[in-house]
């Protein structure tokens, strides 16, 4: 299956927010807690981006320190411009480096929570060289809009004007990578004038409009509606029904962990006070119960995945025995820390979720206790609840930590 790769443009000076963020990249700006581009990089993480190229220029070094620190196992490389080589420069530049044959490009200054899976397959069954996401929007006047015909072909692109209806350029496109280097195009160049709005014409060249959520934070407007819409908001438990879905981690939350180890077999297994009671009481509160789990110990030779699977298969009956469920564990043999489908990397989740159609992500809680399990829920779309059975000392409150227990079976009697 071919993964998905995402350039994120991330080179803008940001000018016009200078009064109220200075001196860092527009995409840095501190939003909800975070720097914008977080956010991005979240998002695209949560439709099954699987690898990323950053386009950078103004000050890219603090962009380069924030990717190391805040996402290691991202799997990631950077096209640097030496000068300004606008957006369509910065794009064939990342495009070099690209290693699918169609790439989703997207502005690091703006957020579309969009279909990319479906807007992929739309490009993928026209043949598209370049499909525009459009976003409809109602009274506006710092937009210019796109015009398509009932094929989906862009026909027209109109300039800012107010309107009190139209679609506009949401800033995501997918590109065709092998037809895009193909153009006679400078190395500097705009991506919107000199190649959409001269090439629309004769290529195919489509667009698919999608009412999602959209913010640009590229006036001090936006940018302080952005701290409002990108708020977390607080995980209540009080409001759960049936519908919602809990990812528990393994060790550490179900049995107790080896430090700096694994379980090599059932002998080593034990499980934590209280979890089988616990595990009765959360099946009878949840739609679905799915234990994700990082088993790097059989990518690196020291146990059999039959040993995994014997000790998970004791597990589960051990757990049934109880009154409780486990519908699906997941798990990850990849010594790769960059692999999508180790933790904190959303593979995982996003496997559940496509296994499960029922699953909504918004509605799913990830249990764990470090803090890599919950930037996996994080960056998958869910709550996160940080049990302190292996590291009390873990300071709070935390940013991607919405509620803490010392126990699976506090937790579950908190319900």
């Amino acid at each position: 299956m071919e993964s998905k790769e995402a350039i994120i443009l991330a080179g803008g000076l940001g000018t016009r927010l200078r009064e109220i963020v200075q001196d860092v990249p527009k995409c840095m700006a501190p939003v909800a807690g975070h720097p914008f581009l977080k956010h991005v990089v979240r998002y695209l993480l949560s439709r099954g981006i699987q690898k990323f190229i950053f386009s950078l220029g103004y000050k890219h070094e603090m962009i380069e320190e924030f990717l190391k620190a805040e996402f290691p196992t991202l799997s990631y490389q950077c096209a640097v411009e030496s000068e300004s080589l606008g957006t369509g420069g910065a794009i064939k530049l990342a495009c070099k480096r690209a290693t699918e044959s169609n790439v989703i490009v997207v502005n690091g200054d703006t957020l579309f929570k969009a279909n990319i899976e479906q807007a992929l397959t739309f490009h993928k069954s026209a043949k598209s060289e370049c499909t525009l996401l459009l976003k409809p929007m109602k009274r506006f006047d710092r937009y210019g809009t796109v015009e398509l015909d009932t094929n989906y072909v862009v026909t027209n692109f109109k300039e800012k004007r107010f309107l009190e209806a139209g679609d506009i350029n949401a800033g995501i496109y997918i590109l065709n990578v092998e037809a895009f280097l193909d153009k006679e195009l400078p190395e500097k160049f705009s991506f919107e004038k000199d190649y959409l709005e001269q090439f629309y014409v004769h290529r195919k060249i489509f667009g698919i409009i999608q009412d999602e959520y959209f913010i640009d934070i590229g006036i001090p407007d936006d940018y302080q509606r952005a701290q409002r819409e990108l708020k977390q908001i607080p995980l209540r438990l009080e409001n759960l029904d049936e519908s919602w879905t809990l990812f528990l981690d393994r060790d550490g939350v179900i049995n107790h962990e080896k430090e700096n180890s694994y379980i090599f077999n059932w002998d080593e297994f034990e499980f934590y006070p209280g979890v089988i009671e616990a595990m009765s009481l959360l099946s009878k509160r949840f739609n679905a119960i799915i234990v994700v789990s990082n088993q790097r110990g059989i990518g690196r030779g020291l146990m059999s995945e039959e040993d995994l699977l014997d000790i998970q298969s004791r597990m589960k009956l051990t757990i049934e025995e109880g009154g409780g469920r486990i519908d699906k564990i997941y798990y990850c043999t990849s010594a790769d820390s960059t692999n999508f489908y180790r933790k904190p990397n959303p593979g995982m989740a996003l496997q559940a979720a496509r296994d499960f159609p029922f699953i909504d992500l918004s509605k799913s809680i990830m249990v764990g206790n470090k803090v890599s399990d919950m930037q996996f829920g994080r960056n998958a779309g869910t709550y996160t609840i940080y049990l302190k059975t292996t590291h009390p000392e873990q300071p709070l409150p935390h940013s991607d930590i919405d509620l803490s227990f010392d126990s699976l079976i506090d937790f579950a009697k908190a319900l």
